[in-house]
């Protein structure tokens, strides 16, 4: 079987995906969710006209070019305006946020005023409408002030509020179930026995879910037995996963029976096995309504795929433009040797100069057990099909980590 180029595998991978359906959640718990209808406005802000500082409320017909000399006749805080008519010589004592009394124009702010008793002095004179917030200076009633494809964020969550939203239409998380498979592996802070390793990817892989606004459901570690993973199978179907991810197992040897059990259990194979490095034993298919992404079983290889593959399906579900990662470019700061058929992404350093030029410094080994070098990697050279060799100084496509 020939290797599946990464863009044609994605475009497989994508086919078809809408948004999932919308559900509505209170206001405190909807930051990170993406937005799923336009929201419009329920009232006009500030609802009247307000006072922006704290002082007197005047008629500017009032200001003389001397020291002019007003009544004060009330109080008005925040919450509790003044009910009553200004007239002229008169002032009512102000705080930002209060309603506009009838009759003023103008706020004198304290620090420009003199009080004694009920007479208040102007030490310096305010232009006309000075320090006046109009009815609807923010927004209107009606107004579509956020619409999708948004990831709500704090000041999105304060917007919402002021206009009066308690709860917010939001995309439903997928979820993703997430199944690791080998009898070599173990949970981290267990014992492994002597011919065991820790299991890794799938921490790594829920982190991403949670990362790209997914819910991941954690279904364990799979022995290499087929009854037993076809049962964690079932359980992904039964939770009503989005997506299965499978860690390990898809490929064609003695004890990889991932793909085996899955198409027992009814999965219509999309394709297996992409030109990529890490990751090439990377199979996609569906299972009913849930989708299937059978990661590599090597620890780089998995999260490589994860991030070029899991997260822009994540994004389509959310409804938002796929999209790896930022494109970036930067300059070798060592050589590279020619690349074979298989599109390369190799972990390297990316720093800045003194000019803010990225120079990307690609590591020696590349293992793909090697998570320590992924751990401290900035970037990812992305090194196409037979790309020649490319000497320190060439400029280069990165995806930033």
């Amino acid at each position: 079987m020939s290797l599946m180029p990464v863009a044609e595998a994605l475009e497989r991978l994508l086919a078809g995906i809408s948004p999932l359906e919308t559900e509505h959640v209170p206001l405190e718990r909807a930051n990170g969710r993406m937005l799923a209808e336009p929201l419009a406005s329920t009232r006009t802000q500030p609802p009247f006209a307000a006072s922006a500082m704290d002082g007197y409320a005047i008629r500017s017909t009032d200001l003389g070019e001397g020291r002019a000399t007003l009544q004060v006749i009330g109080d008005a805080p925040a919450g509790h305006g003044y009910s009553g008519t200004v007239e002229q010589g008169q002032a009512v004592r102000i705080f930002t946020g209060a309603p506009i009394p009838d009759g003023t124009d103008t706020i004198l702010i304290q620090e420009n005023a003199e009080r004694s008793g009920d007479q208040v002095t102007v030490l310096e004179a305010p232009v006309k409408g000075a320090h006046v917030r109009p009815a609807g200076l923010d927004f209107a009633k009606g107004d579509v002030l956020l619409a999708p494809p948004l990831k709500l964020a704090y000041r999105h969550l304060a917007l919402a509020a002021a206009m009066n939203h308690a709860d917010l239409p939001v995309i439903r998380r997928p979820k993703v179930a997430i199944l690791a498979t080998g009898d070599e592996l173990v949970r981290p802070g267990t014992e492994p026995g002597p011919d065991q390793i820790i299991a890794s990817n799938h921490a790594g892989i829920a982190a991403l879910v949670e990362d790209c606004g997914g819910e991941p459901l954690d279904l364990g570690i799979s022995p290499d037995d087929s009854v037993e993973l076809a049962s964690h199978v079932r359980r992904a179907i039964s939770e009503h996963a989005d997506i299965l991810v499978t860690l390990g197992g898809a490929s064609v040897g003695d004890h990889d029976l991932v793909q085996e059990v899955l198409g027992q259990e009814g999965m219509d194979l999309s394709f297996w096995r992409i030109a990529m490095r890490p990751g090439k034993p990377l199979m996609a298919g569906r299972l009913g309504n849930t989708k299937v992404l059978g990661l590599p079983g090597n620890p780089v290889s998995s999260l490589v795929c994860g991030l070029l593959f899991l997260k822009p399906l994540l994004q389509a579900m959310l409804g938002l433009e796929p999209q790896q990662s930022a494109p970036a470019q930067a300059v070798l700061a060592a050589d590279l040797p020619a690349n074979d058929r298989r599109q390369d992404y190799v972990r390297a350093t990316l720093e800045e100069d003194a000019d803010g030029k990225l120079i990307v410094t690609p590591f020696a080994k590349q293992d793909s057990s090697m998570l320590g070098l992924l751990a401290r990697s900035g970037a990812l050279i992305v090194r196409p099909p037979h790309a020649p060799a490319q000497q320190a100084g060439t400029a280069v496509p990165v995806l930033v980590l």
